[in-house]
């Protein structure tokens, strides 16, 4: 299994960009405002994630006290790193797709100026859901592959 490649997070994010930004084109006028906190979750998730990540890590470096890693635990992680940055770049293109276009019309609509805080919550939520995700992965390698050239 390969690592994910920043340039497959981009073009995730930037169909997640595109598809949000079209959408409210077609839709904004008829939608309620969002909750100023509706990308929180995703810090949340991201969070754990780290923590997960921090744990995991003494785990596979065997440091005292710290109990052996099952195969199938690491192969889960991966696969939950590799899920959550591919959400977490999707989420920051969906939000980033709002930001772009509440921001020439937060004069039209009364509830864009509230869309515009909401959508950098939510940016720095999914930015941060990526970086938890990304670091997750990276404690999943093996002390070999760590000392070895990427």
């Amino acid at each position: 299994m390969k690592f994910t490649r920043p340039r497959d997070l981009a073009s995730v994010a930037i169909v997640g960009g595109l598809l949000a930004h079209l959408l409210l084109r077609l839709t904004y006028d008829s939608l309620p405002a969002l909750p100023l906190l509706a990308g929180s979750t995703l810090f949340v998730i991201a969070v754990v994630e780290t923590v997960f990540a921090f744990s995991l890590r003494a785990r596979i470096q065997r440091r005292p006290g710290a109990r052996p890693v099952q195969p199938l635990t690491a192969a889960r992680a991966v696969v939950l790193a590799k899920a959550s940055s591919v959400l977490g770049a999707l989420m920051f293109g969906a939000w980033t797709g709002l930001l772009i276009f509440v921001l020439p019309v937060r004069d039209s609509f009364p509830a864009a100026s509230n869309d515009l805080v909401a959508a950098v919550v939510g940016m720095i939520a999914a930015l941060a859901l990526t970086a938890a995700a990304l670091w997750l992965e990276h404690c999943c390698k093996t002390p070999d592959e760590s000392s070895g050239t990427d």
